[in-house]
């Protein structure tokens, strides 16, 4: 095997983990996600210093500074428009092609030195995000190099009753099978509604049944047996009350989220430095290949280069076609021409170079 060879093969070496930790808030429409995200950013700032990204390309605006927004690069009416989609189809279109550059995105935070939390406020249509490909591809990407917490934010006042808590339970549990990473579950809108029922119902099978044993129907039905699969799943969850209007809880929350710090060293970082390695040893194994199969052509035919290019100096990708520059703020619908405005100079020295060609045409 050549030195070149050996340099696509050898892997590696796990770098240390950069200090700043993200959390990934998901929620259903409606549960105070955005006003959670916000308070997280006011609070304890400057010893926080959290560092916001916004995934959600149909919010119009956002209650809090993000550093890093995806309306500043994805036109997601221009997205509906140019496909045909509708609401949904454009939000996951949207995510699809900022998942492309999501890499930029992973080495801006990776420079970061002050921020101690980066939080990633996801759309409200909660299942865009998480059964997506996008969503998946920028999940394993934070999480193979930050320490990653999943943050669940459920409505208290909507889950007052069982059968309505155990949907959100359900839920909770499918998000935490498929992403696999340090979980917590929000319960918001405290200063509304106590908490103390929700985390009875998950730590104390028997209370929720005493509770479901009150509804006879047969979505109480459904919900008792599901809980009795689902207990094993849910009854270890890291639960706590807050409410994103008065700031209370955030307290108790900021100590879990470093219990789940500690619980992705210990526990989640090795299967993801595998993912990472086993991912890194394909792309060296894919350049071997293309490489091999570059000094067997012979000689006249066109050579395919790009295993070799990392990156583009010049020219249009498939995923900036619906880009736009920051601060871009002109509006996508207004189907008007705009007429360019001449000084009054501009109009004097256009009507004297047009003296001057109808002169020199009539001495012909």
């Amino acid at each position: 095997m050549t030195e070149a060879e050996q340099s696509f093969t050898e892997p590696k070496e796990t770098e240390t983990l950069n200090p700043l930790s993200c959390l990934i808030v998901l929620g259903m429409a409606g549960s105070g996600k955005t006003t959670f995200v916000k308070k997280l950013a006011q609070f304890k700032r400057t010893e926080h210093k959290p560092y916001i990204v916004n995934l959600d390309p149909a919010c119009k605006e956002v209650p809090y500074p993000a550093n890093i927004d995806i309306r500043d690069t994805i036109n997601y009416k221009e997205v509906m428009k140019q496909y045909g989609l509708g609401p949904n189809g454009g939000i996951v279109t949207a995510l699809n092609l900022f998942s492309t550059k999501f890499g930029t995105v992973v080495d801006i935070l990776k420079k970061t030195k002050d921020n101690k939390y980066c939080i990633i406020d996801t759309p409200g249509q909660i299942e865009v995000f998480t059964w997506s490909a996008s969503g998946i591809i920028i999940t394993e990407a934070l999480a193979a190099e930050f320490p990653t917490t999943i943050v669940y934010v459920m409505d208290i006042v909507r889950s007052v009753s069982p059968t309505t808590f155990m949907s959100n339970m359900i839920y909770a549990c499918s998000i935490l099978y498929k992403t696999r990473l340090p979980f917590i579950v929000v319960l918001n809108k405290i200063d509304v509604q106590s908490h103390d029922f929700a985390v009875e119902w998950i730590k104390d099978f028997e209370a929720f049944h005493e509770a479901i044993e009150q509804e006879k129907d047969y979505v109480s039905n459904l919900s008792r047996t599901m809980s009795l699969t689902l207990d094993e799943f849910y009854k270890d969850l890291k639960v706590c009350g807050i409410s994103s209007k008065t700031g209370v809880g955030f307290s108790k929350f900021f100590e879990l989220v470093q219990e789940t710090i500690e619980e992705y060293k210990n526990d989640y970082k090795v299967e993801y430095d595998k993912i990472r390695s086993e991912k890194e040893a394909q792309k060296a194994n894919e350049a071997v290949e293309a490489l091999r199969k570059l000094k067997n052509k012979p000689e006249g035919d066109e050579i395919d280069l790009s295993p070799f290019i990392t990156h583009k100096s010049s020219g249009v990708d498939v995923s900036d076609v619906f880009l736009r520059q920051p601060g871009d703020e002109s509006s996508e619908e207004s189907e008007e021409e705009q007429v360019v405005a001449f000084t009054d100079e501009e109009k004097q020295e256009q009507d004297f170079l047009n003296f001057v060609n109808q002169h020199q045409s009539s001495n012909k």
